[in-house]
């Protein structure tokens, strides 16, 4: 579900402190649109809001999740926005989001 040796090379690349900078700017950012699609998806914005979501969470180590955006922003770009399943790409960031909270710390325990 998260990719470990992506959030280690990031960590690396931008240091400890910005690390967790980082994380929280990815949360702050991402939350907001996965609220949006949670409780108002706007289908004009699908696609616009699947790639934000790929390539944030790609950035981040959430493959899975990844994945799914990825996905469904070439369903929606292929006019087949009916076979995005939102609740699993939802369900998907819920999941990795708990084990990338859960794991961090023992991740990278000093």
């Amino acid at each position: 579900m998260i990719d470990w040796k992506r959030v280690a090379e990031l960590r690396d690349e931008i240091g400890t402190d910005d690390f967790d900078d980082v994380v929280e700017l990815f949360l702050d950012e991402v939350h907001g649109v996965i609220e949006k699609l949670r409780h108002n998806p706007n289908p004009d914005d699908l696609e616009s809001d699947l790639h934000f979501l790929k390539g944030s969470a790609l950035n981040l180590g959430f493959s899975d999740f990844s994945e799914k955006c990825h996905s469904a922003e070439r369903h929606v770009a292929n006019d087949q926005s009916d076979q995005v399943d939102l609740t699993t790409i939802l369900t998907c960031f819920d999941q990795s989001l708990k084990e990338f909270m859960d794991e961090l710390p023992r991740k990278f325990a000093a």
